[in-house]
């Protein structure tokens, strides 16, 4: 019997990932974002598995995790001690990563895979809210020694043979990661600089124009308003550059909201 549901096909999600483990701490800062993550999966088809681009991972190859169940890799300091027995028991996707490495390989990516690597915090934090079961296989993918925007814009067109699988790809960062200013501002203070930014990425992200534009914004990134101001260093902006390399269309916001005081954004294509 037909039953004629429609194919699965990918999603793409950028993700401001928030502060550390405190998401998952009970921080007060992160409770409209928990509420988010939490209700985000509801918003998608469940996918067969995910991977995860993490904005704590430089290489100067693109790695890919190769463990069947990669332990736990707490890449953060100074908080409780709590922070540091979180587990997440998700296993991982060997064949994925295979798949993957040899897809960025034929398209001029060099590449190759890490057997031995944990889940960081950019992929266990935003999954343990996401899927909490750890029911669904993952992978993690690194970003590129140096930081090369349109490297990483690249990186994304190299993956777009999997637009046509159920798989979800996220982009792990944040839309806003000035950590002194994190700290230096008070909880709500306005922040015309940051509104700045994220009001550019927004259209960037989301507005009408050829892809050639788009792309070409995203190279030149350092010219947005406040560009440098929101990311003095931009490993939690380029996740946004490989989802949006392998999407190739524009996305939609789906949070435009404070994390730990500061606005930050999530996009999904």
């Amino acid at each position: 019997m037909e039953t004629n549901l429609p194919e699965k096909k990918a999603q793409i999600v950028y993700l401001s990932h928030g502060g550390g483990p405190l998401p998952i701490l009970g921080d007060p800062g992160h409770q409209t974002m928990l509420r988010f993550m939490k209700a985000l999966p509801a918003r998608l088809h469940k996918p067969d598995a995910i991977v995860v681009v993490s904005a704590h991972w430089e290489e100067p190859k693109a790695t890919l995790l190769g463990a069947q169940f990669p332990p736990m890799f707490y890449d953060y300091y100074g908080f409780p001690a709590e922070a540091y027995s979180i587990t997440y028991a998700g296993p991982g996707s060997p064949e994925l990563a295979k798949r993957i490495a040899a897809l960025l390989e034929k398209n001029g990516v060099p590449a190759q895979i890490d057997p031995m690597r944990g889940f960081d915090h950019g992929h266990f934090i935003p999954l343990k809210m996401m899927y909490p079961a750890a029911d669904i296989p993952s992978t993690q993918l690194s970003l590129l020694r140096g930081l090369n925007p349109a490297a990483h814009i690249q990186l994304g067109k190299a993956l777009r043979e999997l637009l046509s699988d159920n798989v979800l790809v996220i982009g792990s960062g944040f839309s806003f990661h000035n950590m002194q200013a994190f700290f230096r501002q008070q909880i709500h203070q306005p922040d015309s600089a940051n509104d700045a930014f994220q009001d550019w990425l927004t259209q960037t992200a989301t507005g009408a124009m050829p892809e050639t534009t788009r792309e070409q914004r995203l190279i030149e990134w350092e010219k947005a308003p406040s560009a440098r101001y929101c990311h003095p260093r931009e490993e939690h902006l380029l996740p946004l550059h490989v989802c949006q390399g392998m999407a190739g269309k524009p996305g939609e916001v789906i949070f435009d909201d404070l994390i730990f005081g500061v606005r930050s954004l999530a996009f999904l294509w």
